[in-house]
């Protein structure tokens, strides 16, 4: 069976923490799909993912990097 696995893209506001449902800025990658977190439940979650996971993107140092459209 070949496997093709999507390249790296953006997180963007509208990716929800499969957990909790706020704004995601952490993603596993598994054989079977994708996983999104916020930070706190990527770092929750991590060491474990990452035992599994094909890629781990960890993006958790953007928050706060820009201010919302609700902070103007």
């Amino acid at each position: 069976m070949t496997q093709t696995l999507l390249a790296p893209s953006d997180l963007t506001a509208m990716d929800r923490c499969d957990r909790c449902g706020a704004q995601a800025f952490f993603r596993a990658v598994l054989t079977t799909g994708e996983l999104l977190f916020c930070a706190h439940h990527g770092r929750e979650y991590g060491d474990k993912l990452a035992a599994a996971a094909v890629r781990i993107e960890d993006r958790s140092g953007e928050v706060n990097r820009r201010p919302s459209p609700a902070a103007y």
